[in-house]
């Protein structure tokens, strides 16, 4: 009888746990609003638990994370071109990540998750150092760093 209520228990703490995620989208774009090569939103602050969506919002786009902008047993991801990914996130802390062909345009985007003091610091040295490589939007990371609440 006790493993029954353990288990019912169990059972309903997960729907609940569910119940509290949220799903949170983001366009792939190669322009919006005179932006040229953009994610949108492109900085998103979200709960532990929670699932980003990335849309194929206009074609010749894909969302890969960063590495080096990615916290200490955070999820990676990558993305295939022209197609949708979901990506849930329970690591709190800064995940950096990038369109590959577009890179070098500076089409970025920043997802933070819970608290971000658990790898602001690393992420955002790594960004800037990034920044020069650039051809074009030369300050974008740290225009959406300077956006972190």
């Amino acid at each position: 009888m006790k493993k029954i209520k353990f288990i019912g228990l169990f059972l309903c703490f997960l729907t609940i746990s569910n119940v509290y995620a949220a799903e949170h989208q983001v366009k792939m774009l190669s322009s919006n609003a005179g932006e040229m090569m953009v994610f949108e939103p492109p900085v998103l602050q979200i709960k532990a638990g929670d699932t980003v969506r990335w849309l194929n919002a206009q074609p010749g786009h894909n969302s890969v994370s960063i590495d080096e902008m990615t916290p200490a047993g955070g999820s990676t991801w990558n993305g295939k071109m022209n197609e949708e990914i979901v990506v849930k996130f329970d690591t709190e802390g800064v995940y950096g990540y990038k369109c590959t062909p577009h890179y070098i345009l500076g089409m970025v985007g920043l997802i933070v998750v819970g608290d971000a003091n658990n790898n602001l610091s690393s992420a955002k040295k790594f960004a800037e150092s990034e920044e020069s490589k650039f051809a074009t939007n030369k300050s974008r990371f740290s225009d959406y760093f300077s956006l972190i609440k």
